[in-house]
């Protein structure tokens, strides 16, 4: 069979629902070798997109320690069930991979190759493949091989230490800034480029190396910047943007709830402290001597009023000031509402695709997908006779 390669149309730009055209990725097949994290997470952005995304499940395989109808990480994606330790298995993959743009696979270094689907396996099969892979600390390194989690790879790359309170212990941010910003968001930048090489008239296909700890690092570029010319203390809360001042940073209402505060810039700090009630401290603003002070008088004020109550005094105002809100309330924002940032699918409350597109809107076409339910849909679209799977939807 031929092989399909990057840029090659696999004529699925209309969704099966009927619902008009899919996202900007409409047409790109990939590959999901199922794991847990920032792999399944950049899988989906790439099906929110558009792509036509199947991912390889393994029988009696674990995801997240939740029901898999409800793992929205796994949402716009079929399944098929694959046991690539079976003698069957790594041809099953190889041939989804012949017909494919994109593999992601997030499997310790050496993993993937002694499984037989690694690198030189599927570019033997496909030249053209973007070959994806999501890994903490690297293909290579002293750490390559060892095990990690989120919390150790932000650490050493020193974004950990930048959040929190100067005399606390540093604050745990989830797995946001690893996982996702760092990992998930770099393999997809990564996978994108490498599809825009693949598809020049001499493109081929490649490896994309994306280490949490590479993209982790990364992030932190302005800091380091800011550090080499003076303007950034190589220490906790002491900074503009760490909550070192007292015009960025949080503080406690009557109710204890919160107030996010971000008001840098003159006319926004004086329309804030107006707002406040605390006219007169703009000399206080640009004398670091005077921010104990400064947080003090704020930290009184909001301590005065409930959340509510401040946040009815900011809202529309160019005081640059917010509640913080839960996760179970930021859907309600009347901000975020009138946007639809988030949507409700299947009864389940979720973030909705960013970001937005003028001519190929993205949208979630389905729900999470469920272990090996597609294998015969995949196996029909793809032409993969070979596939099985319990569950199938044919």
């Amino acid at each position: 069979m031929a092989v399909t390669g990057a840029g090659h149309e696999h004529g699925h730009d209309e969704d099966r629902d009927g619902r008009g055209p899919l996202g900007p990725l409409s047409g790109v097949r990939v590959v999901e070798l199922a794991g847990i994290g920032p792999g399944p997470f950049a899988a989906m952005l790439l099906a929110d997109l558009g792509a036509d995304v199947v991912r390889v499940d393994r029988p009696g395989g674990a995801g997240l320690a939740i029901n898999p109808a409800y793992d929205i990480t796994n949402r716009n994606k079929r399944s098929v069930l694959v046991d690539l330790k079976s003698p069957q298995g790594p041809a099953q993959v190889l041939d989804l991979v012949e017909r494919a743009d994109v593999l992601i696979e997030g499997m310790r270094p050496g993993v993937a190759e002694r499984l037989g689907v690694g690198p030189a396996d599927c570019h033997a099969r496909n030249p053209k493949l973007v070959y994806g892979r999501m890994t903490g600390w690297g293909q290579d390194g002293p750490l390559a091989h060892a095990a990690g989690h989120d919390i150790a790879y932000i650490a050493v790359t020193g974004a950990l230490g930048m959040i929190g309170t100067p005399d606390g212990p540093p604050a745990v941010p989830a797995n946001l800034l690893g996982d996702y910003a760092g990992g998930s968001l770099y393999l997809v930048i990564g996978i994108l480029a490498a599809l825009q090489h693949a598809r020049t008239p001499a493109g081929t296909g490649q490896v994309v190396d994306s280490a949490i700890v590479d993209g982790t690092a990364h992030l932190t570029a302005m800091i380091h910047g800011m550090m080499a010319a003076g303007g950034w203390q190589d220490r906790r809360g002491a900074n503009l943007l760490d909550g070192g001042c007292p015009f960025y940073g949080t503080y406690e209402t009557a109710d204890g709830g919160h107030m996010a505060v971000g008001a840098l810039e003159q006319q926004f700090y004086d329309r804030f402290t107006e707002l406040l009630g605390l006219d007169g401290q703009s000399s206080a603003r640009k004398d670091p001597a005077r921010w104990g002070e400064l947080r003090e008088a704020v930290a009184a004020r909001f301590k005065s009023r409930t959340r509510a109550e401040w946040t009815a005094v900011f809202e529309g105002t160019d005081a640059c000031v917010a509640p913080v809100l839960s996760l179970r309330e930021a859907p309600h924002h009347p901000h975020l509402a009138a946007r639809g940032t988030f949507t409700d699918v299947g009864g389940i409350t979720q973030p909705a695709p960013a970001p937005r597109f003028s001519t190929t809107p993205a949208r979630v076409r389905s729900g999470p997908a469920r272990p090996g339910a597609d294998s015969a849909s995949v196996a029909r679209d793809w032409d993969v006779p070979g596939l099985t799977g319990k569950g199938g939807d044919a």
